[in-house]
């Protein structure tokens, strides 16, 4: 398998895990933009997986759903 087929599946489960985090966490994403300091659009990208955030914006969606990042990252299961 090449490096670029390992690297595209783990950001997928990465998009994954964190489309599972907010949507199990039910807040609502106007909330969830307005704790982290984004658009609600851009968390709406993030459940579309368009997008990932960026490490600082990962850290604080981490806080505000009450998950862990090793989860998001795929570094541990829970």
């Amino acid at each position: 398998m090449r490096v670029s087929n390992i690297n595209n599946e783990k950001l997928k489960s990465i998009q994954a895990r964190l489309r599972e985090a907010i949507t199990l966490s039910g807040i609502k994403q106007n909330v969830i933009a307005k704790e982290i300091g984004v658009s609600t659009q851009t968390v709406s990208k993030y459940l579309r997986a368009d997008v990932l955030p960026a490490l600082d914006t990962l850290a604080k969606l981490c806080i505000c759903l009450d998950v862990s990042a090793d989860y998001i990252l795929g570094i541990k299961d829970f």
